[in-house]
């Protein structure tokens, strides 16, 4: 697959998603509601109708051959760049389907370890350092900052003190 074709055919990929954020986004008012402001839908709506756009400029220029890519007949990705996606997806996939049984955070220290000491080749002091402070961050982010619950799976008694800590007992 060439370069050119890759962009034609993420151009249309892209469209189709923008119609379809569109289509959802306007089951809410995308319109200014007075003494409120934008309706539910109005941000998604707008924002997607900028991406078609984009996505329509993309496709005029691939047309008419106007940018070096719309005229590359280069490969779009090279054997050794496609191992290193297919490992990265394996290793997501993976990841994703521990989620439940080990936890988010823990599944995201895995990943961080295995992408930056493995896929990566950094030392491990380096990897282990950022496989202890993403899910950290993270933690800290999601759970007592928004308050967005996530999978803890068999790791989740480990975190009640520190809900407890946070006042978050009822969690």
């Amino acid at each position: 697959m060439s370069v050119r074709f890759a962009e034609i055919v993420m151009a249309c990929v892209m469209a189709a998603f923008s119609v379809y954020l569109m289509w959802k986004s306007a089951e809410l008012n995308i319109g200014w509601i007075e003494d409120e402001g934008p309706g539910g839908g109005a941000w998604p709506f707008w924002l997607s109708a900028v991406m078609l756009l984009s996505c329509a400029g993309i496709a005029w220029n691939w047309w008419r051959r106007s940018t070096p890519l719309a005229r590359s007949t280069e490969p779009f990705i090279g054997s050794a760049a496609l191992r290193i996606v297919l490992q990265v997806v394996v290793l997501l996939t993976v990841v994703v389907a521990l989620f439940d049984v080990i936890g988010t955070y823990c599944a995201l220290f895995l990943f961080m370890l295995v992408y930056l000491a493995v896929i990566g080749s950094h030392r491990l002091p380096v990897a282990l350092a950022w496989a202890v402070t993403t899910p950290v961050v993270t933690f800290l982010f999601f759970e007592i900052l928004i308050k967005v619950i996530l999978p803890k799976g068999v790791t989740e008694p480990l975190f009640y003190p520190i809900f407890r800590f946070f006042g978050m007992g009822g969690i």
